[in-house]
């Protein structure tokens, strides 16, 4: 019961930030936005891991949460650089 509620705190949490990008037009908002519900995601796989005893979906959050934040900020600095030309 307890475990359930802590799932849906946790996906409750990820939709915060996007309901505020969703609110701005800035870009940088929603490139932080999307940052963050890759870094909330990826604590809910590894939290889900752990629950499962499953070292594999354990794996995919860890990649997730090493390599998925750096694609993000590659992209947001190509927009950065974009828009200085």
């Amino acid at each position: 019961m307890i475990l359930n509620f802590v799932l849906i705190a946790m996906i409750l949490a990820m939709l915060i930030p996007m309901y505020e990008a969703w609110q701005d037009d800035d870009i940088w908002q929603k490139m932080l936005a999307f940052a963050s519900f890759a870094t909330k995601t990826s604590i809910t796989i590894l939290v889900v891991s752990v629950l499962r005893d499953d070292w594999m979906i354990g794996v995919v959050g860890v990649i997730i949460l090493s390599v998925g934040n750096a694609g993000l900020m590659l992209l947001a600095n190509i927009i950065k650089r974009l828009n200085e030309v």
